[in-house]
């Protein structure tokens, strides 16, 4: 794979300047940030869970501050990693304009890589493939299952639903503003935020390969998957910046997993070093040791006299911890920078480095003192109701949406409901397909139409179809 190829500027709406002199200095990358920023789908992510969904207090992280935290890091990366390949001459076709595009590319995917997310982050998305694997095979048709009608890749997007996948199919088909390309973002954008190049049926989680673990494009999206692509020069494998904003999301999310569950109590100064003493010695290097570097930083804020030196010592040691798994990424990325580019690469860029272990007790720690507790699993269970009444009452109504079949009243009601902006999107799409591929596209409507939705929105949207005030 080669730069000039994988930064392509190519979009699906090709955007003709009225001028051979054009006022607007900015690059077509500086262009995606503005679109992104100014969309209502962006905006939604300030009310949208991270890790505790619908809290109250003003520092625990949405969806939004999680994005702006991965953009931040991205951005951060593309410095470092594009100053290596510069200063070490690593690639000639590497030049100092090619840095600030991934840098641009890379801020831009951290504000739209979880963009397509359900309600209440990912439990949000097993709730979706649970329903399904539950429901799908009992729903009916014209008297037939409609199981049985889809094909097999239409029937797995659903059993496998993916926000990574929802993503792409949200920025390039169902923010209807000007017409059917969504946002029209630049093709090395899109591809940076496809994290796994793979259908729901190539999906093959003991391949060893890390872009085969998920979903990475539904098959009513194959065609813009495949035209991006072919432009950037993929081709099945994983676009190089690929790594390096999965890694940005990676320090973003267990950093501040840590950081918030602190703040609400689930895990304790004491329990967070006695977690970091578990850690084999010499796992982090010589210049970091994690344990050691959190005690100093207690150790000054008693010099400080702070109110509270455990919190002060958490939330400054958060930042070194950044800081060093920074590097660790950098490092990652330039010391296998040739297997990446030729599409080989088959792991994380934290694998090998002084990073990896203490990433793993990052994640390890987050899910046994947080996501395993009674008082998250409550709150999961009650989103659970929440979800699996919406998308059975909306499934209900789009069964025979759009076909010469008379809707019911209550169903004609519960439609109404939809935005005519997904609507729009669906009918679009519908046009001259087959009765199976409109009926794929109609149960799409309504993961498009919940995902779409906020948490308040999905719990007042809930509360009020049930009469409940």
């Amino acid at each position: 794979m080669k730069w000039q190829q994988l930064l392509s500027t190519e979009r699906s709406r090709e955007v003709k300047s009225v001028s051979t002199v054009s006022a607007d200095l900015r690059s077509e990358f500086e262009k995606d940030y503005h679109r992104i920023i100014g969309s209502a789908s962006f905006r939604r992510l300030q009310d949208k869970t991270q890790v505790f969904p619908l809290d109250k207090s003003d520092f625990i992280r949405t969806r939004l501050t999680h994005s702006l935290e991965v953009s931040s890091f991205g951005k951060s990366l593309g410095q470092n990693i594009g100053e290596y390949i510069l200063t070490y001459k690593k690639d000639p076709d590497f030049t100092e304009k090619r840095k600030e595009e991934i840098c641009s590319i890379l801020q831009c995917a951290g504000l739209i890589h979880d963009i397509g997310n359900p309600p209440f982050g990912h439990f949000g998305e097993c709730v979706i493939r649970n329903w399904f694997k539950r429901n799908l095979p009992k729903l009916q048709f014209k008297g037939r299952m409609v199981e049985e009608l889809l094909t097999s890749q239409m029937r797995e997007d659903f059993y496998h639903f993916e926000g990574n996948a929802q993503a792409l199919r949200l920025v390039t088909k169902l923010h209807y503003l000007v017409d059917e390309h969504g946002m029209n973002l630049t093709y090395a954008l899109l591809n940076t935020i496809v994290k796994y190049p793979v259908t729901s049926t190539g999906i093959n989680k003991k391949s060893g390969n890390i872009k085969d673990k998920k979903m990475g494009y539904y098959y009513a999206d194959r065609e813009i998957y495949e035209a991006v692509a072919a432009s950037t020069g993929t081709n099945g494998k994983r676009h190089p910046l690929t790594y390096i904003l999965e890694a940005a999301d990676d320090i973003a999310y267990k950093t501040a997993d840590i950081e918030d569950a602190f703040v609400k109590g689930f895990i304790s100064y004491q329990q967070l070093k006695e977690e970091l003493a578990s850690l084999p010695e010499g796992s982090t290097g010589d210049s970091f040791d994690p344990l050691e570097r959190l005690e100093r930083k207690y150790q000054s804020g008693i010099k400080r006299n702070v109110n509270n030196p455990e919190e002060y010592a958490v939330k400054n040691w958060i930042v070194q911890l950044q800081g060093f798994l920074i590097n660790c990424a950098t490092y990652g990325f330039t010391s296998n920078y040739e297997a990446i580019m030729d599409g080989t690469y088959q792991y994380d860029i934290f694998h090998g480095t002084y990073g990896e272990a203490l990433m793993h007790l990052l994640g390890d720690m987050a899910y046994r003192r947080v996501f395993a507790t009674p008082e998250i699993y409550k709150m999961e269970v009650a989103e659970s109701v929440i979800m699996d009444f919406l998308l059975t009452k909306f499934v209900d109504a789009v069964i025979y949406y759009d076909t010469e079949v008379e809707l019911g009243e209550l169903e004609k009601r519960v439609l109404t409901f939809i935005s005519e902006n997904y609507k729009s999107a669906y009918l679009c799409q519908a046009e001259g397909k087959s009765e199976k591929e409109k009926l794929y596209l109609r149960l799409l409507l309504v993961t498009d139409y919940i995902c779409g939705m906020t948490d308040s929105y999905a719990k007042r949207l809930y509360q009020e179809l049930n009469g409940i005030i």
